[in-house]
């Protein structure tokens, strides 16, 4: 295959995707439903005859690509909004995950007849949710949850990705090393969770201060530079021994709910790019799948599936929430709400590559419990939400409230001021910045105020203006340029 025809593949791949999600949101099917059927249409079995079956590629990209989704995640996460469920959301995304694991377990030895460790195996890899799947729908049917629930529906769902992880690694050790043994598998556990940690929070402050003070010429060297940040992250502390993806999401937390610049358009490129690698990642994961052999497990399958969702992860969420102070319908939705998607799929490779015995087995029947979640649960939350009360239908489109006042014409613009900049203790009204040209917001401090004509800007100050578009330049130079630098345009 030449790269002219992989660059046609890949495309047509990208934009069959993408179409089909539009279509398939008026029906509430999750979109990584449709990227996983698309790759099984274009797989060796389907009519596209592609044969790509190799699940080291298929890994490397998930991990990559569930790291990037887990990074876009942590940037949107409001800490304020999380505190006050942080306690439950943490109980469902570590004990909640474990239980889940060892319930799902229970039931493949009867249904699948397999080994205690081998059961344990494929309930650590189903036994985290997906977010991005679970808002995908609410968005589409345009139905918002109260605060509190949405965030630890959100905060759950992107700190069990870890917990997931760390418990499949540890289960394939205790099947390829008997000899590890369960003393082995709480030393991991340590290790990977405090390394992790404390490189995350490290690495989260790191990305503060290297994007506040690099001051690069071109904004588009930003994205860049947070990329190769995440990558980083996820580097040293998979190196070093730690959870790779909870490195990643804290440092996403850290940095997401502090000031730093162009953050409207660094958040909203991790955005898109996570949408890019959930499309890439289930494409290609889709493509290891052979629909030929799935009608001979289809039927224990959808007994396990059924039986994770209609009684394994109510029973750990009702349990688990015993003690809280969400109301009982409150529950039942969170109960209900755990969809699977991108991580169980990524982590069926696990085995394969681990040579693990029913490797292929496992992979099969994850497929078809994130095919049923999918289905199933997806189709269903927004009609359960409702039903509940939970659930109010929007009058508002989908829009960034900064979008009424940012369009082609003006745009917003975020500056630095350093003690080389003109602006640097200049009044606003001195400024001589061009006509209709609005100073919004000065973040000083980690204070937000609207300046006056008479505020003197400082070194540090963040400034957050609205200006023509053609005339952000001078804008630029006026406010953050070196003294002299001449200017065109100003009023």
């Amino acid at each position: 295959m030449t790269v002219e025809h992989l660059m046609l593949g890949v495309a047509v791949l990208l934009l069959a995707s993408v179409i089909a999600n539009k279509a398939s949101g008026r029906f509430g099917v999750p979109a990584l439903l449709v990227f996983l059927v698309v790759g099984m249409l274009a797989g060796s079995d389907g009519p596209g005859g592609v044969d790509f079956y190799y699940p080291w590629a298929a890994q490397s990209l998930g991990i990559v690509a569930l790291a990037l989704i887990l990074f876009a995640g942590g940037l949107d996460t409001h800490w304020p909004n999380v505190r006050p469920v942080l306690r439950d959301s943490l109980l469902l995304s570590t004990l909640g995950v474990a239980l889940t694991a060892v319930l799902v377990a229970v039931c493949s030895r009867f249904v699948l007849k397999l080994s205690w460790l081998d059961g344990l195996l494929l309930g650590s890899i189903v036994s985290s949710t997906d977010a991005a799947a679970v808002f995908g729908i609410l968005r589409s049917k345009r139905l918002s949850l109260p605060n509190h629930l949405r965030s630890l529906l959100e905060f759950e769902s992107g700190s069990n990705d870890p917990m997931a992880v760390f418990l499949t690694v540890g289960m394939i050790a205790l099947i390829s090393r008997p000899e590890f043994g369960p003393a082995g598998v709480a030393v991991m556990f340590v290790q990977q969770m405090v390394v992790g940690g404390i490189l995350g929070f490290g690495m989260g402050k790191l990305m503060v201060v290297v994007v506040n003070r690099l001051e690069l010429e071109y904004e588009g060297l930003y994205p860049a530079v947070t990329l190769a940040l995440v990558l980083l992250t996820y580097g040293l502390a998979a190196a070093a021994g730690g959870n790779g993806f909870l490195a990643v999401y804290l440092a996403a937390i850290v940095l997401g709910n502090s000031d730093f610049l162009h953050k409207r358009s660094l958040v909203r490129f991790h955005d898109g790019l996570a949408w890019l690698m959930q499309i890439a990642m289930f494409l290609t994961l889709g493509l290891q799948v052979f629909p030929s052999r799935l009608p001979a497990i289809a039927a224990p399958s959808l007994l396990i599936a059924a039986f994770l969702i209609f009684l394994a992860r109510p029973i750990a969420v009702l349990a688990l929430l015993l003690g809280s102070r969400l109301k009982w319908r409150e529950r039942l939705l969170v109960s209900w709400v755990g969809l699977r998607g991108a991580a169980p799929i990524v982590l069926a490779t696990f085995p394969l590559l681990a040579g693990i015995e029913k490797a292929g087995l496992l992979f099969d029947v994850v497929f078809f419990v994130v095919l049923a979640s999918a289905l199933l649960q997806g189709t269903t939350v927004g009609l359960l939400a409702g039903w509940l009360g939970l659930a109010e239908r929007s009058q508002l489109g989908q829009y960034d409230p900064l979008d009424l006042i940012s369009n082609g014409e003006r745009d917003l613009v975020e500056v630095l001021i350093n003690d080389a900049s003109r602006g640097e203790g200049k009044r606003v009204l001195d400024l001589g910045l061009p006509a209709e040209t609005l100073l919004l917001l000065v973040n000083r401090e980690g204070r937000q105020f609207m300046p006056r004509g008479a505020t003197v800007l400082q070194a540090g100050d963040i400034v957050l203006a609205l200006a023509a578009r053609e005339q952000i330049p001078t804008v630029r130079a006026q406010l953050s340029g070196p003294h002299g630098t001449r200017t065109s345009g100003t009023a």
